[in-house]
């Protein structure tokens, strides 16, 4: 049963729109009509504004933090479960018919929580790969293939099926990026 309510209450924190929520409060406007229509903090920074960008960020890591944390303290056979359900929720929110962010903040949120090395190893991945392209999609896609790849190297082979879901995720809500990429119509983006 623990399995059950830890899966559920994951999903519900994941579910919490915080680039929807920011900009309804301090811009009158539903992000949903702005940009991609993403409610992650790529298209909050289309906004124009950056402090809402990068709190919306912020608040997407840290709302995977609190339930990945909790249950790799107190019930850590369901790290995983927990892990992809948060992961989900914010993907797939109940509250906005299942029209969520990419996921990318999630997964920071996720890997710091799991093993910080491999937060550390997506951060600096993207950094790189921004710092090349100024794609912040590219980025992102890159990045989450460092993680399995970093564990296929360091032979810990248990963990990558996990991390190749969440890798196919992230390539799945990435799809039209991808397409514009292939293009080479997509927008290069302004972090700073």
């Amino acid at each position: 049963m623990d399995q059950f309510y830890i899966g559920i209450i994951s999903y519900f924190f994941g579910t919490i729109p915080c680039g929807y929520l920011l900009t309804k409060i301090f811009l009158k406007k539903d992000i949903r009509d702005i940009g991609s229509g993403n409610i992650g903090a790529t298209n909050v920074l289309r906004t124009g504004n950056k402090i809402l960008a990068y709190s919306t960020l912020i608040l997407d890591i840290l709302k995977t933090i609190i339930p990945v944390l909790y249950v790799k303290f107190y019930h850590h056979d369901y790290i995983y479960l927990a892990s992809l359900c948060v992961f989900l929720g914010h993907i797939f929110p109940l509250w906005l018919k299942f029209k969520g962010g990419k996921g990318v903040a999630s997964y920071i949120g996720i890997l710091f929580s799991l093993n910080i090395d491999f937060g550390i190893i997506f951060v600096i991945s993207w950094i790189i790969i921004f710092l090349i392209s100024k794609y912040s999609s590219l980025s992102s896609l890159i990045s989450s293939l460092s993680v399995p790849i970093y564990l296929l190297f360091t032979d810990q082979l248990e963990q990558v099926s996990f991390f190749m879901i969440i890798l196919i995720l992230i390539v799945y809500t990435h799809r039209e990026n991808i397409k514009r990429l292939k293009n080479r119509q997509e927008t290069k983006t302004k972090i700073y």
